[in-house]
Parts: C-alpha cells; sequence; structure tokens
C-alpha cells in the first residue's frame, strides 16, 4: 500500500488539510455542542492535520491508517450529536467527503492501495449514512461518490503526468548524452587532424621536396618522433601537444616554460628559417591557452618557411592583463585570403579553430606580392 510517488503525498495533504480545516470550522459555529465533545473533537482533528502532515512526507502505511481511524471517529463523533444541525451536518460531510477521500490521491497508485480504498469507502459509507434521513442522505452519497471519484481521477493524472515528465527527462538525458558523445568525438577528430597535420604530414611535404633548406639530423629526428606517434596512434592514445610545438610522446617529458620561445627558435633554425624575436620572450597563461597559443605559432612559422618564399620572419609578442598576442610577419610571396580553401588544416584547424577553442582570435592579413601578417591573441 506505499505510494512511490511523493507529488501523490504532497496533493492529498493538501486536500486533506482543505476538507479538515473546513470541517472544524463548521463545527466552530454549529453552537449547542458539549463541552467534552468540542474539546475531544479539537484533538481528534489536530491528529488527524498532523498524520495528514506526515503522510505528505512519508510512504507509511501507518499514517494512512492512522488518519483513517481518526477520519471515521470524527465521524462517530459529529454524528452521535448532529441532529438537525445543518453546521454539524456540513461538517460530517467535509470530513468524510472531502477529508477522508483526498486519500484516494495516493490509494489509487497500487493494486493492495485500491482494495483498501474500496474497504474505507464501504466504512466511511457505513459509518456516514445512518446519521443522515432524506435528503440529506442523497446529498452525502452524491457528494461521496463524486467526491471520491475526482479524487482517483486526480491521482491518476498526476502519476500520469510525472511518469510522461520522467520519461521526456530521460529522453532529454539520452540525447544530452549522445549530442555530448558527438561533440566528444568531433573534437577529438579534430585534435587527430591537427596532431597528423602539425607532425607526419609536415614531415612527409619535407620528405617530398628531399628535406630541402633542413639539417638532415632534424629531419632524422623528427621522422623518428613521427614513428612513434603513429605507434601511439596504432594502440589508440593520443599524445598530448607540447608548447615547444611537437607532441609530448612520453608522459615524463614535459618543456618548461622558459624553453618555449627557445625551444621554438632553436627547432626553426634546424629548418632553415631564421626568426627574429622582438618584445616579450616568454608568456604566462594557463596549460591549454599557452599550447594552444604556441603551437598556432609554430604553425604560422611552418607556413612561412613552406610556403612565403623567403628564410626570415619576424615574430613580436606583447602581453597585458588581458592576454597575449602575437604578430607573425613575413616580406614573402603572400596571397589572397578570399581564396584559401575552407578545408585547409594548417590555417582553418592548427591556427584559427586552435586559438578559438581557447577563447582566443586569430586574423590573417595578406595580399600577393606584400607578404603575410598574422595576429594570434588568447586571454590570460
Amino acid at each position: 500500500m506505499r505510494h512511490q510517488e511523493p507529488l501523490l503525498g504532497t496533493a492529498a495533504w493538501l486536500e486533506g488539510t482543505v476538507f479538515t480545516v473546513s470541517s472544524f470550522a463548521c463545527l466552530a459555529i454549529a453552537g449547542g455542542v458539549p463541552l467534552f465533545t468540542l474539546i475531544l473533537g479539537i484533538v481528534l482533528y489536530v491528529v488527524m492535520l498532523f498524520s495528514y502532515f506526515m503522510l505528505g512526507r512519508s510512504s507509511s502505511v501507518w499514517w494512512i491508517v492512522i488518519t483513517t481511524v481518526i477520519g471515521l471517529s470524527i465521524s462517530l463523533l459529529l454524528g452521535s450529536l448532529s441532529g438537525e444541525n445543518p453546521s454539524v451536518l456540513s461538517a460530517i460531510l467535509l470530513v468524510s467527503g472531502g477529508g477522508l477521500g483526498a486519500m484516494a490521491i495516493v490509494l489509487q497508485s497500487t493494486g493492495v492501495g485500491r482494495v483498501y480504498l474500496v474497504a474505507m469507502f464501504v466504512a466511511n459509507l457505513a459509518v456516514t449514512l445512518p446519521f443522515m434521513n432524506g435528503s440529506d442522505l442523497i446529498q452525502a452519497l452524491t457528494i461521496f461518490i463524486v467526491g471520491w471519484s475526482v479524487n482517483v481521477l486526480v491521482g491518476i493524472w498526476i502519476s500520469d503526468s510525472v511518469r510522461r515528465a520522467r520519461e521526456r527527462i530521460a529522453r532529454l538525458g539520452t540525447a544530452h548524452q549522445a549530442e555530448r558523445r558527438a561533440s566528444e568525438l568531433e573534437a577529438q577528430r579534430r585534435q587527430s587532424a591537427r596532431l597528423l597535420h602539425d607532425t607526419v604530414l609536415a614531415t612527409l611535404t619535407l620528405l617530398a621536396h628531399s628535406g630541402r633548406g633542413v639539417e638532415p639530423e632534424a629531419l632524422r629526428i623528427q621522422a623518428a618522433e613521427d614513428a612513434v606517434l603513429l605507434r601511439q596512434l596504432r594502440l589508440g592514445e593520443t599524445p598530448a601537444p607540447r608548447a615547444s610545438g611537437d607532441y609530448n610522446l612520453r608522459a615524463h617529458e614535459v618543456a618548461a616554460v622558459t624553453d618555449n620561445i627557445r625551444e621554438l627558435q632553436q627547432r626553426f633554425e634546424r629548418r632553415g628559417l631564421t626568426v627574429h624575436w622582438h618584445g616579450a620572450g616568454d608568456v604566462t597563461l594557463p596549460p591549454l591557452v599557452r599550447s594552444a597559443f604556441l603551437l598556432s605559432l609554430s604553425e604560422c612559422l611552418e607556413n612561412v618557411r613552406r610556403h612565403s618564399g623567403v628564410d626570415q620572419a619576424d615574430v613580436t609578442i606583447s602581453q597585458d592583463a588581458g592576454g597575449v598576442r602575437a604578430m607573425v610577419t613575413d616580406s614573402g610571396v603572400g596571397f589572397d585570403t578570399a581564396e584559401v580553401a575552407s578545408g585547409r588544416l594548417g590555417i582553418t584547424e592548427s591556427v584559427v579553430a586552435r586559438i578559438r577553442d581557447v577563447g582566443g582570435n586569430a586574423r590573417i592579413f595578406s595580399a600577393p606580392g606584400a607578404g603575410t601578417t598574422v595576429v594570434l591573441e588568447v586571454p590570460r
């Protein structure tokens, strides 16, 4: 007979309280009620209100039983002095038809509860109807049947509404999880595309041009690291990016912040690109932002080395309380930014998207024959 839906208990408590208080109000204005009967009635009403209060907060069967016993006791007490007093008759109808009837909201939810509901309805009629005569009897039957039936329907409606609401919430949760998994897969795909572009594809491009402008030892080291990276990808691992422009192939390899710029400079000097640094020699950023910033900077320098037709570039780094800015400039052949294909990983993913993923912004200024300038901005 326990009900599992707290909302049913709350609804029964509210309705039962309203009808019980209304019944007591009718008794209080009835007049001619013996003092002892009035005091006993007050005690019974208080106990019934408390039992309804607990029914709204507990699924224990005992509060249902206590409410039933107290409600029937009040009907018996009032029936003994009803006579022709309309206020007392109203008090009986209110506590029997509405006070006890409110429990139908809870009892309809289980098979055992429905059996108890029928038994309680019959007991209520047996206790109450003997005190009714003529039109009062018809009125009482109408109130009991209509009132209790409405409460059963209210309980069914609440149970069905809660069930449908939970199903919708479950569907929303499932859709959210699917969307989150899709987002994670898309982020992983983009990360893998950036990783391969920044490492393996760069190495293959160098090999396709016979390593022109790059020291053989530097090319050998880069190819060896790419082989380790591909082995890790095949085993399902995802190497983490390092601020120096390459990727962590072993967990204990962590580049110090103060070495970031120097490592970038040495790396591109080995590849034949002279980088002139201006402004701040180091940056102070959270790890994820710092990695995205310096990896994008590394990709900009790689584009200069590969596409500009010159062997020098200027990098100006500045920082303030709001963030860090880097401006990469070359005097090379330049290009028309409107004609760059959206699928070009070097620009769309390894530079622009990577910076935007950490809340920053990347702007590219170039024209044929006028060189190229890239501005990278990231927040602190």
